[in-house]
């Protein structure tokens, strides 16, 4: 005759004792994510200066001195020598930002090597353009809206200024290497006459003097 079973010697024996968990080791220590995301470098900050001719390199080294920036010194020349990817290199190497950057078409009326430069760093993932120093020239280029400019006296003025330095009532800011800009998303761009040779005479305190405050307003309304 078939019954019900009764619990097995197994099942009737004691409850068998779980064992102690190991002992917890040291902390581990995970450090905060870098800004951007876990990781992730936060973009480097760029200032463009539209110039690179040898006065213009002793104007940005000493006004980058100045303000605190690092210079890309090899970024000068009269066109721009180094190519975008080549100057996006250099600007990831610095030991801190902001990062002026100098850009040159020597004249050319077409889209030259300084404009090309300008467009790869502007549209690059790791770079966070601040702004746009806007040197004027003697040019028939079509030029670029600025949000203010700083005169040869290094008075700020809401129009463009010419290549002395001299206000213009109203219209664009022409410059040998600013039509490029117009395509761009650059949050600020000050105009300036040319650096350290505002009225035909070569005046580097001037030009220290003039685009320092042009790059002030950049950082003041960045």
């Amino acid at each position: 005759m078939l019954g019900v079973r009764g619990p097995s010697k197994a099942a009737a024996s004691p409850t068998a004792r779980l064992a102690d968990p190991p002992p917890a080791g040291p902390p581990v220590h995970v450090s905060d994510p870098a800004p951007g995301g876990i990781g992730l470098k936060p973009p480097v900050r760029v200032i463009l200066l539209t110039d690179g001719d040898s006065a213009a390199r002793r104007v940005a080294e000493n006004v980058a001195q100045r303000l605190g920036l690092r210079c890309i010194s090899a970024s000068a020349g009269n066109p721009t020598p180094l190519s975008g990817p080549e100057l996006v290199a250099l600007i990831k190497q610095a030991v801190h930002d902001p990062v002026l950057v100098m850009v040159d078409d020597k004249g050319d009326p077409g889209t030259g090597p300084g404009e090309e430069a300008l467009a790869y760093i502007c549209r690059h993932p790791d770079i966070r353009v601040l702004g746009a120093v806007a040197v004027a020239s003697n040019t028939r280029a079509r030029g670029v809206e600025v949000d203010v400019s700083i005169d040869r006296e290094g008075r700020v003025r809401d129009g463009p200024v010419d290549k002395d330095g001299q206000p213009r009532r109203r219209g664009r800011l022409k410059g040998d290497t600013v039509d490029v800009l117009n395509r761009l998303s650059v949050p600020i761009i000050v105009g300036v006459g040319d650096p350290g040779k505002t009225g035909g005479e070569i005046d580097l305190e001037a030009g220290c003097e003039i685009t320092a405050r042009a790059i002030r307003q950049i950082l003041e309304r960045s």
